[in-house]
């Protein structure tokens, strides 16, 4: 492929620096770059898209494809693939990887070529947060590749994401019952009318993390004071990361509270620990490499790291909402924490913002909310809102319009008038003030926030999952459709996020509320 070319924009690749972020220099000819190349599908997926007969179906009535059956149909072409490592040979690039299923091919190469190769101007970047390389601008490729190629991640290596969750330390030995101002997993489960008799065996739980790590001697110790036995946990390695845990107050928080809270409630299923770095690149890798999993298989993906839609490309936005639209088909939950930073989703700039990627249609958005219990009996339930940073995400998104599911939920236009998709669709316990007992590098500790909410319903799931014997898979056209008024959560009419408030049905802090599991599972078809 001739390198003199027209060259046309990646859609959606426009990208800004961080706010206040200065050049340190140019990126080194030299310096060592990988790059995750998207391809176009196939054919367009239209197994399970929203609105369709399928998606309104309850899960013993659908049909999904295997993973096998959904890249055969809905992986990238061949040819186009050929396309793009002809296209990496005429740069002097490498070819690392090339994933028919994932649509991905992975390229490395040093930073001129890479430059060259996609039109840009990469330096070395300086701010208050840190460090990274970063590019301004869009990206552009051949016209040869304008069809072909949907998404360029990897030359701006920023940190995309944050995890979800708020901690303070216990100071004390867990018990597993049900306290006044804190709980265990398990606890919470009772609470909620979590399916009996079922353990999750024959399911996997995926879970993304985007740093640290856990340690076995944790989870071993803090199952066997639950009087449960310790789950099997795997790590699975996504673009060089490692389970690398360091300190409690680190992201070894978010990991070990996903891991507890899924596996508490559904101990025999088996958890795969997605580790990736938190860049777009290594975030989307770590998503389609779970989705795609044909070795784990996990029937559910618990997701809680994100950020407000406005520190997202197009690009990105984009191919996570297309796998999570593969997942959807596979039969695949992908469960979204909401944010814990209120409406304004730590922003700053006093507007209401929504969270990434919990406002894909193709999410589960998983708000929050603060609890309290006696007697093995919630006694009040309410919109988790301790102040701008310490409260529920939720709001209407500015990229993703209204899908058809939520047309009759009375979602608010945005504040830019924009049509668009609402969050969350179900909450759970998220106050710190009311959170989660867990282990982390040897401490006990009580952890919230929404990142909570995730990996609880993805264990609900999972439990579903082994009592239906079918995945329940994308739930959202379900619980806004057909189920919707049937009792099925604990409607939240009280509190706010700051601009939305709780109200009867649906709402913009916490959804359609939190689980009632038992009542869920019967009407899905378990």
């Amino acid at each position: 492929m001739a390198t003199g070319t027209a060259r046309v924009p990646v859609p959606g690749s426009d990208k800004k620096a961080v706010a206040g972020a200065q050049s340190t220099g140019l990126v080194p000819n030299d310096e060592r770059i990988d790059v995750t190349v998207r391809i176009r599908p196939r054919t367009a997926i239209q197994s399970l898209a929203q609105g369709s007969v399928q998606a309104d179906a309850l899960p013993a009535q659908r049909t999904y494809l295997s993973r096998e059956e959904y890249g055969a149909s809905h992986g990238a072409d061949p040819q186009d693939i050929a396309k793009v490592e002809a296209f990496a040979k005429a740069h002097k690039l490498s070819v690392v990887e090339a994933n028919v299923e994932r649509r991905s091919v992975v390229l490395s190469g040093d930073a001129a070529a890479m430059s060259a190769a996609f039109g840009v101007t990469l330096h070395h970047m300086e701010h208050d947060g840190g460090t990274y390389r970063g590019r301004t601008g869009s990206i552009s490729v051949p016209a040869e590749l304008a069809d072909v190629v949907v998404g360029v991640f990897g030359l701006d290596d920023r940190p995309q994401a944050d995890p979800h969750f708020q901690q303070k330390v216990l100071g004390r030995a867990f018990t597993p019952r049900a306290g006044s101002t804190s709980f265990t997993p398990p606890a919470l489960a009772k609470l909620y009318d979590f399916p009996t008799g079922v353990d999750g065996s024959g399911q996997c739980i995926g879970i993304i993390e985007l740093g640290g790590g856990f340690r076995p001697a944790d989870i071993k110790a803090y199952f066997a004071g639950l009087g449960i036995p310790a789950p099997s946990v795997k790590a699975v390695l996504v673009d060089g990361a490692h389970n690398h845990p360091t300190t409690a107050n680190g992201a070894d928080g978010e990991v070990m509270l996903d891991i507890e809270v899924a596996a508490a409630v559904a101990p025999k299923a088996k958890i795969a620990v997605y580790f990736a770095p938190n860049t777009n690149q290594g975030f989307l890798d770590a998503i389609t490499h779970a989705v795609h999993d044909k070795v784990n298989k996990p029937s559910v993906i618990s997701i809680s790291w994100g950020s407000a839609e406005k520190n997202w490309t197009g690009q990105a936005m984009t191919q996570f909402d297309q796998a999570f639209q593969a997942a959807a088909a596979m039969g695949v939950t992908v469960c979204c924490a909401a944010g814990d930073n209120g409406s304004g989703d730590g922003v700053g700039d006093g507007a209401a913002h929504v969270d990434f990627p919990a406002s894909s249609p193709f999410a589960l958005g998983c708000g929050g909310t603060r609890l309290a219990a006696s007697a093995g009996k919630i006694t009040s339930e309410v919109v988790w809102n301790e102040g701008t940073d310490s409260s529920t995400g939720g709001g209407v998104s500015t990229t993703f319009a209204r899908p058809g599911y939520q047309a009759n939920a009375h979602v608010p236009a945005a504040p830019n008038k924009f049509v668009g998709r609402g969050v969350p669709d179900v909450a759970g316990d998220a106050d710190p003030a009311s959170g989660y007992e867990v282990r982390v590098d040897g401490q006990n500790m009580v952890i919230g926030g929404t990142s909570a909410v995730a990996p609880l319903w993805a264990g609900l799931i999972a439990l579903m999952n082994q009592k239906i014997g079918k995945p329940v898979g994308f739930l959202n056209p379900l619980i806004y459709g057909q189920l919707a008024g049937k009792g099925l959560f604990n409607d939240i009419t009280v509190g706010n996020n700051g601009a939305y408030h709780a109200a009867a049905g649906w709402d913009a802090c916490t959804g359609w509320g939190s689980p009632n599991g038992a009542k869920l599972l019967k009407a899905l078809g378990g």
